[in-house]
């Protein structure tokens, strides 16, 4: 997975995909900061928020702050008929294929200025509709590779047998318009599966869009119950959004997006509740550096080690790898200072086996 987490929305036409993608984009992160080239005009990138940022910022005298960032593609062209070709259709392929979880707008507002391209509002139809082109983008990709698969059979390839048993399973579920994802496999097979880069085994979130008026509460909402209803079956995270009011919220500096935040009833942004969830779904946590410089939030996997962690920053940084030096953050300012920490031996040096934890303030020390 790139150290850039990158997640793909999707959504029938007049959704509110558009508006949500254009909120995100207006709240977007200085691309300067960031090494991702040139950034497409699909492409939104943006800060993951972090309040322990500015305390250690404000501790280690900082001159910068980094956050973690997010990329969000907007993947257009889905509409009924794209694994044909409909639409944008291969182009709106390809672009979902690089992304590492996809998030699914689902229209659960009424508006009778806004039609609807199937007619009424029925979230679990539209899902329907987008998962079945995702199916069918992929079992045309399942029954390419079964194809190159029997080749390597024939050529007495051990690896290609497995594999040919995996293709069957998906290609008997991707049939009946079931995601690839709640085929079952065992963990060999799953390693084997990670490189047909199947849509439908993404990690899935669907953002519920609602109206203005339930964007703090939409408990009572109908069609929000139903899709909660759905996504609990295939254990996936459902994100109440109203994108209307996102994109009010992008127009904002931060100090007028708070206070227009407590106004409307919610605690944060929809933004930020989306890139939790993406987090927490992808299973990422951060770990924090600090010092005069700057004060930076990095993205690594939950379980990863010190070594890997400390790659993220540098190469050499893991190649050369001797020792981590550890605070929890939480440590830290209970104490006030590293200083103080160190003295209650809340500072630990941490060796190669060393799982890292959210919130871990690190210094490493390495040589090459």
């Amino acid at each position: 997975m790139s150290t850039n987490l990158e997640v793909g929305i999707v959504g029938l036409p007049n959704v509110g995909k558009s508006t949500l993608f254009n909120a995100i984009t207006k709240a977007g992160a200085e691309a300067a900061n960031y090494p991702f080239c040139t950034i497409e005009p699909n492409v939104g990138v943006v800060d993951v928020p972090d309040e322990r940022l500015q305390v250690l910022s404000d501790m280690f005298n900082s001159r910068k702050i980094t956050p973690a960032a997010m990329r969000f593609v907007d993947i257009a062209g889905l509409v009924k008929g794209a694994a044909q070709g409909e639409g944008l259709g291969n182009k709106f392929l390809a672009h979902i294929r690089e992304t590492d979880a996809i998030a699914q707008v689902v229209r659960c507002f009424e508006n009778d200025d806004i039609t609807h391209v199937e007619g009424g509002i029925d979230p679990l139809r539209d899902i329907d509709i987008i998962n079945t082109e995702l199916c069918l983008a992929d079992l045309e990709s399942v029954e390419k590779r079964k194809e190159r698969v029997a080749k390597l059979i024939k050529a007495r390839d051990k690896k290609a047998v497995v594999e040919d048993g995996i293709l069957d399973k998906f290609i008997a579920a991707l049939s009946d318009a079931i995601p690839a994802r709640q085929v079952e496999l065992t963990e060999d097979e799953m390693e084997i599966a990670k490189d047909m880069q199947l849509l439908t085994r993404k990690p899935t979130i669907y953002v519920a869009n609602v109206s203005e008026e339930e964007a703090a509460d939409a408990s009572a909402n109908p069609y929000v119950q139903k899709l909660k209803e759905f996504a609990d079956k295939e254990s996936s995270e459902v994100v109440v959004i109203s994108a209307k009011v996102e994109a009010e919220i992008a127009e904002l500096d931060d100090e007028e997006a708070k206070e227009f935040l407590e106004m409307a009833g919610l605690e944060e942004s929809g933004l930020a509740r989306l890139i939790k969830a993406s987090f927490k779904l992808l299973g990422l946590q951060t770990y924090l550096t600090a010092g005069e410089i700057e004060s930076r939030a990095w993205t690594i996997n939950i379980g990863c080690k010190a070594p890997q962690a400390a790659g993220k920053i540098h190469t050499d940084f893991e190649r050369g790898f001797i020792r981590a030096e550890i605070v929890s953050y939480s440590d830290l300012v209970a104490c006030g200072s590293k200083a103080a920490a160190r003295e209650k031996g809340l500072v630990r040096l941490e060796g190669k086996d060393y799982v890292m934890q959210d919130g871990d303030v690190v210094e490493f020390r390495f040589n090459v």
